[in-house]
């Protein structure tokens, strides 16, 4: 928007200005032509508080103009869970980079809060990550406790080995190590995933392998649920809860599976799932038993 609209009084912008931006966006990325017009839209409104003479419906006329696009959003690359093991007892080093990685993958969280670690967040089995580090309004957002299991307190502690300025993962001169040095370490390994994948596998593997309520999982991901009122009176984040899961993954993650397989409690009635239906076998009947697969 600014290279092409940056001049431009903002009395004077049209629906047609807007076309003319955003269009050649509208299929190939259709995202980033709808945030960018979600923002003119807070200016044109801010414009018009302020008394300036502007068109304060010009941005949902110009939404009209490309027509229906054609853009078919793609999920997000993601390891499987298997392979995410593997992976995992791969970052052997105690580098930022692979340490950044692991607590990424162990937490589930947004890369964010994880790369922008600092020491005084930890008080020995909790992790209190501030409201700003957070998805959401600035301000509005508040602070997010994290359960961290016994394999994300050994690599917290190997990380403040390495801690430089009060954050766990240093870059090489200053600051963080960025978002693109974890995606490139993905890419050098010639993996079919990117960091913000780990979510969805996580995610997905606490809904296959065990008996995790809906607001639990969502919460361990740092997702909403339910409307703004239920929120309001419903103030638990499940911390303890969520630590019996996250050792869980954990567990997984390192092969722990002894372990791993003793915490499920996945119950599947009848027939167990993936295994076939062989003639003659007389499963139990689904009303009266269950089945517990763990798989080692």
């Amino acid at each position: 928007m600014i290279p092409k609209l940056g001049n431009y009084p903002v009395e004077e912008i049209t629906q047609r200005d807007l076309e003319r931006v955003i269009k050649p966006l509208w299929n190939t990325k259709h995202e980033t032509a709808r945030k960018a017009l979600n923002r003119l839209n807070v200016i044109i409104k801010y414009a018009a508080a302020l008394g300036l003479n502007v068109d304060i419906g010009v941005v949902d006329k110009a939404r009209q103009l490309p027509g229906l696009t054609r853009h078919q959003p793609e999920k997000m690359p993601a390891l499987s869970a298997i392979d995410t093991s593997e992976f995992y007892q791969s970052l052997s080093d105690l580098s930022p980079t692979h340490l950044c990685m692991k607590l990424l993958i162990l937490t589930g969280l947004r890369s964010r809060p994880v790369r922008h670690a600092r020491i005084d967040q930890f008080d020995g089995d909790i992790w209190t990550i501030p409201g700003e580090m957070m998805k959401g309004k600035r301000g509005r957002t508040p602070d997010f406790r994290v359960p961290l299991s016994e394999e994300a307190q050994s690599v917290v502690a190997n990380a403040m080995r390495i801690s430089r300025d009060g954050f766990l993962f240093p870059s090489i001169r200053k600051g963080v190590i960025s978002d693109s040095t974890l995606s490139k370490h993905m890419r050098d390994r010639e993996l079919p995933g990117v960091p913000h994948g780990f979510r969805s596998t996580l995610r997905t593997w606490l809904t296959d392998n065990t008996d995790i309520p809906f607001e639990v999982a969502e919460m361990i991901i740092a997702h909403k649920t339910g409307s703004k009122v239920a929120r309001a009176y419903n103030r638990t984040d499940c911390l303890e809860r969520r630590r019996h899961y996250m050792e869980m993954w954990a567990d997984f993650l390192v092969l722990k599976q002894d372990r791993a397989s003793s915490a499920t409690r996945c119950s599947f009635f009848g027939r167990p799932p993936g295994l076939p239906d062989w003639p003659g076998a007389n499963w139990p009947d689904p009303s009266r038993a269950f089945w517990m697969v763990c798989i080692s």
